[in-house]
């Protein structure tokens, strides 16, 4: 018999897709409050769970008497509400520190000197609080110190006193207003990371005041130690006799982060805690909850690790915890060193040892590992350029543990310091969205991955192999399938978005810029598709390309086709579009003529368009094809030579220029061999949109000047993308833009418009949308449009608010984590390398979908700052969106930009990624990345929190139906009267299914951005009796999966499988009720009466609730 976690996996495995309903929005950061003084907390570390939370911890190492290797006169000028704030955790014996040192308006001599506190032996430190004696300002006075959090203020560290030792608040009026700056003479802050499990039991042994909170609004600060046995939890104070106010270890069965009970979603004070900082100790027999709130994240993660892995090994004896020098890591780490160690006798140069690090990670930087040898070394008391063994594994682990992937790792992994197969494979397919893992997959990643020879051997993944795993391009956030063609390429080309440049001939602004022929070399190795020649007479009766209002620098024609021809098919395949400015002489358009027939030869497309056709060819029918875009001659008219007139850019920029309005057009000289070269994008002036459905022919094109476009766009959005879906529209900036600065391409978008010329030479944020946006379908320059803007029968305005219609709404949920080795601003003025790094996100797209939000900044940290917040953006049409992550530094001088990236909504993976950043040019910066994790999901209810519970939503909600809309005409009418009890019935059943999955999320526990696979797993853990034995069957009843008891079940038992199969009973049932439905409908849309309908009535008829219909179903 198969267990349930095996059967229900393979029942997943089996059904095409999960269901998933989403009621959640970004959580709040609530306000908290400590008893002892204000304050705010730093980050360093964080632990990642399954559904996405991570948090984080930072504490300053205090050395052992003697040992300071680095000092820091930090001079604080902060609010009159902020106490001077510090905070120290005694590092392990022979580990790093650092002296750090805070004043206000002291000198530098008056700096207080911290007293060593002894540490256990062992190797393994134990964060006890600890004394320091300092003297400050001729004043002797003790501080015990621990981190804190409070709201959404940046991070610092609380200062509490010893005990007997008053703490007075320093008196506002010496305090200066404004945010904290510091000055440090050390390029890294020294810190005790936690990289073991021992490291978590140490700090919960130490204890800490938690948050207790109970039903009714009622929260209570109680302080909660873990006894030293590890067997029972503690907390006073409490009105209990003190041996009933603990919990057993042995009494817990599971460990939840966030508020994911009914004890949370009751509580009238739910929305101001946080859910980073808010966890759950489910015990008993009938799970009940212990609720509790940490003062920061990084707390929260440190408990709840450290729970979870007491738990699982809550039947072992305690000495088989492991200790930090019996992993798989620490033994790898020797054998490495080991393998360096030339004379065999533990000990090597530090130059030798650096490399060696250097070789491991490459994106550490060499002064941070001498710094962090230093640093061990003086603790030691000791000062040498040799390093011995535990040194070198003590400095490895130290810099190169990323504790948010460490803690991820820890929960992944059921509280292992290790993945094995399984393992790898639920993570790879619950979390990363891999469908089919398989056992052969996740060992091929093992071999590639892991650093250890006994890891690959025993098929397991260590941190340093998991960490590599997470920054390999196979979690990059950029989907892979993208980097490929994937969309349909045999569509005419006016529902395509072409990729296209301004002036490409350009290097700089749009006066004085020369034309230099490395423009269209850029261009096209980045899959432009659409370039522009402005071509004038030349000396020796040779056409030149030219900047034509400085006239400097020109280029030959012959040259710069013969370096188009060479450069044309690189990066694409899919046609290339000549906007050919025509400048020249009867004389020398015949020379221009005769050239592009020599260099292009077969590939110049010529082929005149056929009038029986509606629409133009297909890039999959033009590929390799070179396509000229020109003006035309006068129709009816068979000419050698003729008048035309003077249109796009040149033109405004002649009615600019010239202070007296010219109302005639500039007319030019076209002769017919250079005519007969344009084929199917045959330049026209646009009069109204009218005029241009009457008379505008398929193959012709217009150009809009941005002024133009924008005018149209805002004033009739649905006609400009009605336009669009037949003809091609080009847009190119304002000739006002003479610094060649860039518009918003999304504006146009919007409307369809397909070629939008940007200015390559000038980055920026609206050159990185463009650049992101042709990133997808594999980079080839052409992008399918959305499908509402390319069906002849279909509504769409750019000013749509809400759902779109024939479009599915998605939430998209994004938790910003960490950050990686972020440069310093190019332009900063500020001298060393100290940043204070946050990240604003934009969401761009239709107008309804833009927004922005930004993350807390993290104070002085620019090779890991954490960031550890969530946040949710609505999306309406999520073929049109894209994202983008911008870093930038809070405390900058002359420059703030680091880093970006923008990305399509379409081509983002889901789960725990890493995000490439980008410098301000454009080009990717190595090991500089983002790591966040991604979550998307439907939008049920409008993606809002669910603030209570599922059986007090169900009696306040009211159900929205899908209304038909009359149209007038009783034909039509009497054809789709009988749909309107079936959509009533869908919906009921939609909304029952939707109910049905949330409740089944709450009793597992999980937040409501989980998918079935993750319920699953976790359903599989509650259907195990004592004896770690199924205690339910899988069995199949009336064609779906059924869960059959052996034995008695608990009430909790018995809730989850009611909740299981309503949620299996609705899913099959709109299965078979889709296919029912579906099958009446295509009866009524294909019936003789309706295509009579459709016919007779179609100028008057509102097809706007049969596609509303269709898509519902």
């Amino acid at each position: 018999m198969l267990s349930p976690l095996k059967a229900l996996t393979a029942c997943i495995h089996s059904s095409s897709s999960s269901s998933q309903s989403v009621d959640s929005s970004t959580p709040s950061e609530g306000p908290s409050s400590q008893s002892v003084a204000e304050g705010t907390s730093s980050q360093s570390i964080a632990a990642t769970t399954l559904s996405g939370a991570t948090s984080s911890l930072s504490a300053a190492v205090l050395p052992p008497s003697g040992g300071s290797s680095s000092q820091s006169v930090a001079a604080c000028s902060q609010s009159q509400n902020s106490l001077t704030q510090s905070v120290a955790v005694p590092a392990s014996s022979g580990g790093a520190s650092s002296q750090s040192v805070t004043a206000h308006t002291q000198s530098q001599d008056s700096l207080p000197q911290p007293v060593a506190t002894p540490t256990p032996p062992g190797g393994s430190a134990t964060p006890s609080l600890a004394a320091s004696a300092a003297s400050y300002g001729g004043t002797s006075s003790q501080f015990l110190t621990v981190p804190s959090t409070y709201g959404n203020t940046p991070s610092q560290f609380l200062t509490l006193p010893a005990e007997g030792v008053s703490l007075e608040k320093e008196d506002p009026a010496n305090q200066k207003c404004g945010r904290k700056k510091t000055v440090s003479f050390s390029s890294m802050p020294s810190e005790k990371k936690i990289s073991s499990a021992n490291d978590c039991i140490s700090f919960m042994q130490a204890g800490c005041e938690l948050k207790k909170v109970r039903p009714n609004s009622r929260i209570y600060n109680r302080f909660f130690t873990l006894d030293t046995d590890s067997q029972a939890l503690r907390w006073e104070p409490s009105k209990k006799d003190p041996d009933k106010a603990k919990l057993e270890i042995s009494a817990v069965k599971e460990v939840r982060l966030g508020k994911n009970t009914e004890t949370f979603r009751n509580n009238g004070l739910a929305d101001q805690i946080s859910e980073d900082c808010a966890f759950s100790i489910i015990h008993g027999e009938n799970y009940e909850s212990l609720d509790l709130v940490a003062n920061s994240a990084d707390v929260t993660n440190i408990w709840v690790s450290g729970l979870r892995y007491l738990v699982s090994r809550a039947k072992q004896c305690l000495d088989l915890i492991e200790g930090s020098q019996d992993t798989p890591r620490f033994a790898w780490l020797k054998s490495v060193f080991e393998a360096a160690d030339v004379d065999g006798n533990g000990i090597m140069l530090e130059d030798t040892a650096v490399e060696l690090i250097k070789r491991l990670n490459p994106a550490l930087k060499e002064s941070k590992i001498r710094l962090k040898f230093k640093e061990i070394q003086r603790s030691k008391e000791k000062l040498t350029t040799r390093v011995t063994k535990e040194e070198f594994c003590e400095a490895y682990i130290e810099l190169c543990t990323r504790p948010e992937v460490y803690f991820l790792l820890v929960q992944i992994s059921k509280n292992k310091e290790y993945l094995d197969v399984n393992d790898l494979m639920l993570f790879l397919e619950a979390e990363q969205g891999v469908a089919q893992a398989t056992e052969e997959m996740c060992l091929d990643i093992i071999q590639r991955y892991e650093f250890s020879e006994e890891g690959r051997l025993q098929g397991f993944l260590a941190i340093d192999g998991f960490t590599q795993y997470l920054l390999s391009p196979e979690c990059d956030i950029f989907d892979p399938a993208h980097k490929n063609v994937v969309q349909d390429m045999t569509q005419p080309l006016s529902h395509y978005y072409i990729n296209s440049s301004h002036n490409t001939y350009l290097i700089e602004d749009q006066v004085r810029g020369p034309a230099d022929i490395n423009g269209y070399v850029r261009a096209l190795k980045m899959s432009c598709r659409c370039i522009e020649l402005d071509v004038c007479d030349g000396p020796d009766k040779e056409p030149i390309i030219c900047n034509r209002n400085s006239m400097t620098s020109p280029l030959s024609f012959q040259c710069v086709i013969e370096v188009i021809n060479k450069f044309a098919f690189v990066s694409s395949q899919y046609p290339l579009i000549l906007c050919l400015g025509n400048y020249c002489s009867i004389q020398q358009q015949k020379v221009m003529v005769e050239q592009m027939k020599k260099i292009f030869k077969n590939r110049l497309y010529t082929d005149m368009p056929p009038q029986s056709e509606a629409y133009l060819p297909s890039p999959e029918k033009l590929k390799m094809k070179i396509i000229i875009k020109g003006k035309k001659l006068p129709d009816g008219e068979d000419l050698l030579e003729g008048e035309v007139s003077d249109e796009d850019e040149e033109a405004e920029i002649s009615r600019r220029m010239s202070e007296v309005s010219v109302e005639t057009p500039k007319m030019t000289w076209l002769c017919k061999e250079l005519f007969d070269l344009v084929s199917v994008c045959r330049a026209v002036r646009f009069k109204d949109f009218e005029h241009s459905m009457k008379s505008q022919n398929y193959w012709e094109i217009c150009s809009f000047s941005e002024a133009d476009a924008s005018r149209i766009a805002n004033e009739c959005p649905e006609n400009f993308v009605n336009y669009n879906k037949k003809f091609l529209s080009r847009i190119y900036p304002s000739a006002m833009r003479i610094d060649s600065s860039n518009l918003n391409p999304q504006d146009f978008w919007n409307c369809g418009c397909q070629i939008v010329a940007m200015n390559y030479q000038t980055p920026g944020p609206m050159m990185d949308l463009h650049t992101g946006w042709f990133l997808q379908n594999g980079g080839c320059g052409y992008v399918l449009r959305p499908s509402v803007m390319r069906e002849e029968v279909s509504y769409f305005s750019a000013n749509t608010k809400g759902i779109v219609p024939g479009a599915s709404p998605q939430v998209l949920h994004v938790k910003i984590i960490s950050g990686q080795n972020f440069p310093k601003p190019k332009g900063a003025c500020a001298k060393g390398d100290v940043i204070d790094p946050y990240v604003f996100l934009e969401v761009h797209g239709i107008p309804a979908d833009c927004t922005e939000q930004r993350t807390k900044t993290v104070q002085q940290n620019s090779d890991n700052p954490i960031f550890d917040e969530s946040f949710e953006f609505e999306i309406n049409l999520p073929e049109l969106a894209m994202i983008r992550f911008v870093v930038l530094d809070d405390d900058y001088i002359g420059d703030e930009f680091i880093g970006q990236c923008a990305i399509p909504l379409e081509c983002i993976q889901p789960g725990y990624r890493h995000i490439p950043l980008r410098s301000f040019v454009g080009d990717l910066m190595e090991h500089v990345t983002l790591f966040v994790h991604i979550a998307i999901t439907n939008r049920s209810g409008g993606g809002k929190a669910q603030k209570r519970s599922l059986t007090a939503r169900i009696g306040m909600k009211t159900r929205d139906y899908t209304m038909l809309r009359n149209t007038s005409l009783k034909i039509v009418d009497d054809i789709f009267k009988p749909a309107i009890h079936p959509l009533r019935e869908a919906t009921d059943m939609r909304e029952n299914m939707q109910n049905a999955i949330v409740s089944l999320k709450e009793l597992c526990g999980l937040p409501p951005i989980t998918n079935l696979k993750q319920c699953i797993l976790t359903l599989s853990s509650r259907l195990m009796n004592s004896e770690n034995v199924p205690s339910v069957a899988l069995c199949m009843k009336d064609n779906f999966p059924y869960l059959e008891p052996l034995g008695t079940l608990t009430d909790v038992q018995k809730k989850v499988l009611a909740a299981y199969d309503l949620v299996w009973c609705g899913f099959f049932g709109c299965c078979c009720y889709l296919v029912y439905i579906g099958n009446n409908m295509s009866q009524i849309c294909f019936s003789e009466t309706f295509i009579l309908a459709y016919a007779l009535c179609f100028p008057k008829l509102n097809f706007i609730c049969l596609f509303v219909y269709i898509e519902f179903i």
